[in-house]
């Protein structure tokens, strides 16, 4: 006797592997007291895929991101969270949020980076994201390292700009104030110094399993926030790991991030400070131009 075996159409199994990590991200979410409309998007977006009847992949291949901003229920967050998951099989805030990010893949993905220049960046330099390499490099702290000369440099500026930014070039200015970043800040550190929030137990650099890392979901405006402090191998080494508060927001295109420290020198020197927006922050708190400004 003949098995005739059934394979599942495409659409299905791509749409049913994508809805399942947007339902997992939306438990986890509401675990963790997420706004519930944030969960409820989610849950509508895993069930609108769960049953439509064309792959997700290829409409967004053939239609681009607008064409999977036009589906029921999927607007440009979930739109970006569904090109994570088609490029990498992955969504890095459920990730995020489970306590098993690892920065090195996404460094060593980069032409000119690989696998031993990524965990370099990443253990000596404290580089987690594109962001954090970007602005490593527009400040001149790689110059050092043998093999990245200036225009290796130069180079591996240009592709992390257009990863980041798209071959067009930036679109998105809507950037949060540093205002609000410090107030996310503020309330983070003082609900994790109440142990009012949830705790989850990263996999890296937590030998122990204990559940340490506290997470907090918030809201400004039409904003929503994602804080937890850095678990980076940098931050591990200085013992830091309590001081800086890395900060994820969702932009039209994709999901942005802030760290907020404390500052040990300079004219900043006690304040809490966002990287890479010193400037601003000496006009915030009042801080004329004089001494360096520091840097963390």
């Amino acid at each position: 006797m003949t098995t005739t075996v059934r394979w599942p159409r495409p659409a299905v199994s791509d749409n049913a592997r994508a809805a399942g990590l947007l339902r997992d991200l939306a438990a986890v979410l509401e675990d963790q007291a997420a706004n519930p409309f944030r969960v409820a998007a989610y849950r509508r977006a895993a069930a609108m895929l769960h049953h439509h009847d064309r792959s997700y992949r290829d409409i967004l291949a053939t239609e681009g991101p607008a064409g999977l901003d036009r589906l029921p229920g999927v607007g440009p967050h979930i739109t970006v969270a569904l090109e994570h998951i088609a490029a990498t099989g992955r969504l890095p805030m459920l990730d995020r949020l489970r306590g098993n990010r690892d920065p090195e893949p996404l460094l060593a993905s980069l032409p000119l980076v690989g696998r031993r220049l990524a965990t370099r960046l990443h253990h000596e330099f404290g580089i987690a994201t594109l962001e954090e390499l970007r602005a490593a490099l527009a400040r001149g702290a790689l110059a050092a390292i043998p093999g990245l000369g200036p225009r290796r440099r130069e180079a591996l500026a240009a592709i992390v700009r257009e990863r980041l930014d798209g071959p067009s070039g930036p679109a998105e200015l809507d950037t949060p104030a540093v205002a609000e970043l410090l107030d996310v800040d503020a309330e983070y550190r003082r609900e994790a110094e109440a142990g009012r929030l949830p705790t989850i137990a990263p996999r890296r650099l937590n030998p122990e399993s204990k559940a340490w890392l506290s997470v907090l979901h918030t809201r400004r405006g039409s904003r929503d926030f994602t804080a937890l402090f850095s678990n980076t191998a940098l931050a591990h080494r200085l013992e830091r790991t309590h001081d800086w508060v890395v900060i994820y927001w969702d932009g039209p295109s994709r999901e942005h991030q802030a760290t907020v420290v404390t500052e040990r020198r300079g004219r900043l020197r006690g304040h809490r400070v966002v990287r890479g927006r010193e400037g601003e922050c000496c006009r915030y708190y009042g801080i004329e131009a004089g001494e360096p400004v520091g840097a963390g």
